[in-house]
């Protein structure tokens, strides 16, 4: 082999290498659904002198899934779903808030905690019916079609969630 080509080979092989290390850490946020967000308050704090809450969030990443093709339907010459729903599925992003309250006889502190996990949300786009203006063959007219009203529908989107939150309150930070 000639010394091109190893170095041709060890190029080729660090970069797969180092494209399956990337694919390997964004993995788990691509798997969690959602990425958390943090929110750094530590400079204020420091600042200011005092106990701030701490605050993060959640923010989904939506999926695009497959939409069920059109259905064939006898007596019907346009097939069903004509403009197929488009179905997503993604999230509510989420948000985590804990923040001191002090205590009104002593030098303790207590927190009040608010918890708004990132729920699942299932959405399907709009979608179109169509009936074309001809009836089925009809063999008392020797096989030729008859006339009827076009018909033209549109198929509501949908959305489906359950959102929940907690709050509470306990003793120490």
């Amino acid at each position: 082999m000639k010394p091109t080509s190893r170095r041709t080979l060890a190029a080729v092989i660090t970069c797969v290498a180092a494209a399956a290390g990337a694919a390997a850490s964004a993995t788990p946020a691509a798997a969690a659904g959602a990425v958390p967000v943090p929110v750094p308050l530590g400079g204020a704090e420091t600042a200011l002198g005092m106990e701030l809450p701490e605050i993060g969030g959640r923010v989904p990443l939506p999926t695009p899934g497959a939409p069920e093709g059109p259905r064939y339907v006898e007596g019907r010459l346009i097939p069903e779903r004509a403009v197929p729903q488009l179905p997503v599925s993604a999230g509510l992003p989420g948000a985590g808030l804990r923040a001191p309250l002090p205590e009104a006889l002593g030098d303790d502190f207590n927190h009040l905690g608010l918890d708004a996990p990132a729920s699942d949300l299932r959405t399907l786009g709009p979608g179109l019916e169509l009936d074309a203006p001809l009836t089925p063959p009809d063999a008392q007219a020797f096989g030729l079609p008859g006339l009827e009203l076009p018909q033209a529908g549109v198929v509501t989107p949908l959305l489906q969630t359950v959102p929940a939150a907690n709050l509470g309150a306990g003793r120490g930070l």
